[in-house]
C-alpha cells in the first residue's frame, strides 16, 4: 500500500496541472493501516466494525483525520427475526480468513465466530436492530466513540421492494427539524 500511495503521490506531482485537491480515505482496519491512514491519508473508512473498533481506531488516528464507519441497520424488534436476518447478511464474512481475522483481533473468539454463524453478541455488535429509537441510539454511540461520519446500510428488505421508507424514518430521527414559520 505504502508503494501505491508513492506512486499516486508521484503521479500528482508530476501533473501539476490546477486542479481540485483529491480527498484521499483508506479503508483501514488493522493498526499498520490504520497509521497509514493517518500519516498518508485525511483518515479513514471502516466497515463491518463495532463501536469497540471504532474508539480504538480513534485513537490510533488521533483527533485531527476523518473517520467514516459504516453501521448495518434492521427494523425488527423480534431477536430471533432480527438475528435471523442480520446472521445471512453476515455468513460471507464470518467464513472468510481476513474478516475472521479481523474479529479475533477485536477480542472476539472462535466461539463467537461459531463456524460461519456469529454469536448473538457478535451479530448485535455488528448490525443495530431493534425500533427507531433503539437504532438511533446504537448509531450514536459510533459518533460517540469517535467518528466524524456513519454510513448506514438497511437489511431485511424484501427483494423488489424500496428501502426509501426506511431512508425517511432514519432521516426524520437523526437529521435535525427544521422550523417552520
Amino acid at each position: 500500500m505504502s508503494g501505491y500511495l508513492d506512486e499516486m503521490d508521484a503521479m500528482a506531482s508530476a501533473n501539476p496541472l490546477p486542479r481540485a485537491p483529491v480527498r484521499r480515505l483508506l479503508a483501514a482496519y488493522g493498526p499498520r493501516m490504520l497509521e497509514m491512514a493517518r500519516d498518508r491519508a485525511e483518515g479513514a473508512h471502516t466497515y463491518l466494525v463495532p463501536v469497540r473498533h471504532t474508539a480504538q481506531t480513534r485513537q490510533v488516528l488521533g483527533d485531527g483525520p476523518f473517520l467514516g464507519v459504516e453501521h448495518a441497520v434492521l427494523f425488527e424488534s423480534d431477536p430471533d427475526k432480527a438475528r435471523a436476518v442480520a446472521r445471512e447478511h453476515l455468513h460471507m464474512y464470518f467464513t472468510t480468513k481476513y474478516n475472521i481475522a479481523k474479529f479475533l483481533r477485536l477480542g472476539y473468539t472462535e466461539t463467537d465466530i461459531d463456524g460461519g454463524r456469529g454469536s448473538d453478541r457478535l451479530v448485535d455488535d455488528l448490525v443495530v436492530w431493534g425500533d427507531i429509537d433503539t437504532i438511533v441510539r446504537k448509531l450514536h454511540d459510533q459518533l460517540d466513540a469517535g467518528a466524524d461520519h456513519v454510513a448506514i446500510q438497511v437489511l431485511g428488505v424484501e427483494p423488489g421492494r424500496s428501502a426509501m421508507p426506511h431512508w425517511r424514518r432514519l432521516a426524520e430521527a437523526l437529521l435535525p427539524q427544521r422550523a417552520t414559520a
